[in-house]
């Protein structure tokens, strides 16, 4: 029952990554503070729609 997710920059909006959870256990957004190659800086990355 994983789906997959794509996280987004907050910064600029851009897909820089992917991952999967679990949507029955954890119905919250997931965000990370990952690296942003556009942005050239570590900025919060959030789950956006597909």
């Amino acid at each position: 029952m994983r789906d997959i997710i794509h996280l987004g920059c907050e910064k600029c909006t851009r897909r820089n990554y992917h991952t999967t959870k679990n949507k029955k256990t954890h119905t919250e957004k997931f965000s990370v503070t990952k690296f942003c190659k556009w942005c050239r800086e570590h900025t919060n990355h959030k789950e956006m729609k597909l």
